[in-house]
């Protein structure tokens, strides 16, 4: 396949191999399932990123999620400023976080107590914690193809970067660790029927994505969460929505708003922080009595609630509050969702779309949809791999895995969103031509 970088950024990918495992600080970065070479990123404004070689891209990543905003909006940067020169952390309280807290009660109608934290892998990490803590009981559901982080319990036949490297399950994930957790299919209810049957009284939790994020963008099919919802509750199991990336990127109240199911505890990250490490997961006071310091459920982080995440949140939270935001890049995704849809079919290339908010997933296959991890495994990566360079080429930054979804940001314009269409259509063509 050929390749799609420039020259200062091989060379720094060759510094990087010799000092970093695989050149990169997490694996999908590296190309791998693309067959490629990374850019290196120098700088990122409203929705473009430019390389060290100068070369700029329509940014379609965002950071995987965070950069609802783009990057460097404003306000942001602008509290990032202020809150620096008062100090970068104090392990201490401090206001901000007082702040954040309540404003994520007040926008999350299923989050009464929330707890801050440094990732969306601590926070489901720590909500699996004091699930066990306050049923105990040892096991957990998740779902085949849904990424929870990389903590040993969660890291069995996991999503994104693990698909990405052939590693469902990944090497030092001991058994005993693996061995309380239960994997049921997404969007099939009676995967979950069965397991309770079996396992009901040792089941301590189910944890999904409620958009699943991590196979592409599948969302739930009508009925789904709902029957969940309720056959967690006949089971006394909780119910644990991990909302690390879809959490303030598809509805202000997130996946709750959208299917007006409640969890019993949430799992947020990415957008809560605009781009800077944060985490948080929250839900029921009675639930989150259990941890420390007012409970026996222990968990600690030197950063959590650093003023600078915390200052990134309130900024980040303050903008989507404006009318109509959700709205407005819900349908700029829609119209690139649907203009790619369509230059595919003028080439003749099979391409399904799903789109919820301000994600999209884009699968090369002859079906119609795509709504289970089988079928998301089955599309075409090595197709995927020749439209991924071919928009390279052209300006266009797409997530380097076909098993990563696609993200919006109010900083993109109409104007960007045509020219990524067009460009798709050319590649499309030139691959069907090959063809």
């Amino acid at each position: 396949m050929p390749n799609s970088t420039s020259g200062s950024s091989r060379r720094l990918f060759a510094r990087a191999r010799r000092v970093l495992p695989g050149g990169v600080n997490s694996p999908v970065r590296a190309f791998k399932a693309v067959q490629g070479q990374p850019p290196f990123i120098a700088r990122g404004t409203g929705a473009h990123i430019t390389d060290v070689d100068g070369r700029r891209y329509i940014d379609y990543v965002m950071s995987w999620g965070p950069l609802i905003h783009g990057h460097a909006p404003a306000g942001l940067t602008k509290a990032l400023v202020t809150a620096t020169k008062r100090g970068t952390s104090f392990g201490a309280p401090t206001a901000l976080e007082v702040q954040l807290a309540e404003r994520v009660c007040s926008l999350v109608p299923s989050i009464e107590r929330v707890r801050f934290v440094n990732s969306g892998t601590e926070a489901t990490m720590s909500a699996l914690r004091l699930a066990r803590a306050a049923t105990r009981k040892d096991k957990i559901v998740k779902f085949q193809g849904c990424y929870h982080g990389h903590a040993d319990p969660l890291l069995v036949q996991a999503g994104s970067g693990a698909l990405t490297l052939g590693v469902p399950t990944s090497p030092g994930v001991t058994k005993a660790s693996a061995a309380n957790t239960l994997v049921a299919n997404y969007n099939d209810i009676e995967s979950v029927k069965r397991l309770f049957r079996i396992h009901r009284r040792k089941i301590a939790a189910v944890i999904i994505e409620p958009i699943a994020g991590n196979m592409g963008v599948i969302p739930p099919q009508k009925g789904f969460l709902e029957e969940l919802r309720d056959v967690c509750d006949q089971s006394g199991i909780l119910l644990i929505f991990a909302e690390v990336i879809s959490g303030f990127r598809v509805a202000l109240g997130g996946a709750r708003t959208l299917f007006g199911v409640t969890p019993a505890l949430t799992c947020l990250g990415k957008s809560l922080g605009g781009g800077l490490p944060v985490g948080a997961y929250g839900g029921r006071a009675d639930l989150m009595a259990h941890i420390a310091p007012d409970g026996p459920v222990y968990q600690a982080g030197t950063l959590s609630g650093n003023p600078l995440a915390m200052a990134a949140g309130l900024a980040t939270l303050r903008k989507v509050l404006t009318d109509g935001f959700f709205e407005r890049v819900g349908a700029k995704t829609d119209s690139l969702v649907s203009g790619l849809r369509d230059a595919a079919a003028t080439a003749g290339v099979g391409l399904a779309t799903n789109r919820v908010g301000a994600m999209f997933g884009l699968f090369f296959t002859d079906a119609q949809s795509v709504t289970s991890f089988s079928e998301v495994m089955a599309c075409d990566s090595a197709l995927f791999g020749r439209f991924f360079h071919g928009m390279l080429r052209s300006g266009i930054y797409l997530a380097p895995s076909a098993f990563e979804g696609g993200f919006v940001s109010d900083a993109h314009s109409d104007a960007e969103i045509q020219k990524t269409i067009k460009a798709a259509g050319q590649v499309l063509l030139s691959i069907s031509r090959e063809n």
